[in-house]
């Protein structure tokens, strides 16, 4: 037998498709991804043009939402919801406006000294821990890793005054930014009630009812938060303040405000974070300062932990300190210092509703007994049988 195959036959010529698309089924989607596109070009525009206004708002709600506990106890005691919202939010404008007054250009001029002294600062304190633990630490390389070199600071301080016009510019935004602050503040407190109602109107009864929930839960246990912490720092910066001028630590009022409201905002590491600050400054000038400035804070903790603490904040919510860390971190990446203040009581708005709406389960045995011992071998192997 021949082992030659046999001839295979002739493979056919492949079968090529055409597809026709539709013209007005083409034209409609070129139309609908152009218009997709130009609008989304529309909303990045509007959101830069208007993430500061909508920040603004954020910022006010907060606020209204932080003093209507007190505004609602004034209306409970027969005040109108407008006369009441006006007091308070008019004894705290006041008072702020009057710390303004008094000790804001000093403010201002403190903070501009210490931005001014920041390198020389550095590296004094770079020559001192060369000095008393023998190091070799480059003063400049240390100076440059900030970022705080005298051209550097002088290009920002050119970004910030710009001259006479830029001077002019940036009063008039802060004037136009207290402004909106101050007046949807004073509305979303006073017609709170009417707001929600008009918010409620738009949707189902039983949407209604959850607005109405989230609502109370932000106002009860969210703003009763945001407000005991807003006192808290506000008393802390205070006796810090009123300390560091005492005992003569440079930039006293900058420090003692620092302090107060990283160690309430800032859960954890706030007051270690709030006390190094000045301990470094003072380093350099008069050591012993730094060892009463840790002294002080011990107290002082001592006191707002067992005093001012249970009478401030005994009845409001709890919140996980690792989460409440990771809201400043997000709230600062996102907004700036501001939005790390405001990072916590966004987050104490969701934890209030995760807590109604959320469902918890009870933990089976092996794991509520598990945290209790370390020993990673409990329970004993005739218990696990």
């Amino acid at each position: 037998m021949s082992d030659i195959p046999p001839e295979s036959p002739r493979s056919e010529r492949p079968t090529f498709i055409t597809v026709g698309f539709d013209s007005r089924w083409l034209r409609r989607s070129l139309f609908i991804i152009l218009a997709a596109i130009i609008l989304w070009q529309i909303v990045q525009w509007s959101w830069g043009a208007l993430s500061g206004f909508a920040f603004n708002v954020l910022l006010a709600f907060l606020i209204a939402m932080s003093f209507d506990p007190l505004i609602s106890a004034l209306v409970m005691r027969g005040w109108k919801r407008g006369l009441a919202t006006a007091l308070v939010l008019g004894i705290v404008y006041l008072i702020s406006a009057g710390f303004l007054v008094l000790f804001g250009s000093l403010f201002v001029q403190q903070l501009a000294q210490l931005a001014d002294s920041l390198p020389q600062t550095i590296t004094e304190i770079v020559t001192w821990l060369n000095n008393t633990f023998s190091l070799s630490i480059d003063a400049k390389e240390a100076v440059d890793s900030f970022a705080l070199t005298p051209e550097q600071l002088g290009n920002y301080a050119s970004r910030w005054q710009g001259g006479v016009m830029g001077l002019v510019t940036g009063v008039l935004n802060v004037v136009v930014n207290l402004v909106v602050i101050i007046v949807f503040s004073f509305y979303l407190a006073a017609d709170a009630p009417r707001i929600r109602r008009t918010i409620a109107s738009w949707m189902p009864q039983d949407s209604q009812r959850v607005v109405i929930t989230v609502w109370d839960l932000s106002i009860e246990k969210a703003g009763s938060f945001v407000l005991s912490k807003i006192i808290l720092a506000t008393i802390s910066a205070v006796a810090y303040s009123a300390f560091f001028f005492i005992i003569g630590v440079p930039f006293w009022l900058p420090m003692g405000v620092f302090v107060g409201f990283v160690g309430q905002f800032i859960p954890m590491v706030g007051t270690y974070i709030g006390l190094a600050v000045p301990m470094v400054f003072t380093l350099t000038v008069k050591p012993l300062n730094a060892v009463w400035i840790l002294l002080f804070g011990t107290a002082y903790q001592q006191i707002e932990t067992y005093l001012l603490t249970p009478r401030l904040a005994n009845r409001v919510m709890s919140m996980n300190s690792g989460l409440a860390l990771a809201a400043v971190f997000i709230g600062a990446a996102l907004f700036g210092p501001v939005g790390a203040i405001i990072g916590i009581p966004l987050l104490a708005i969701v934890i209030a509703v995760a807590e109604t709406y959320g469902r918890r389960y009870d933990l089976v045995p092996e794991l509520e007994r598990r945290g209790e011992y370390e020993d990673p071998n409990y329970p004993p192997r005739e218990e696990q049988a």
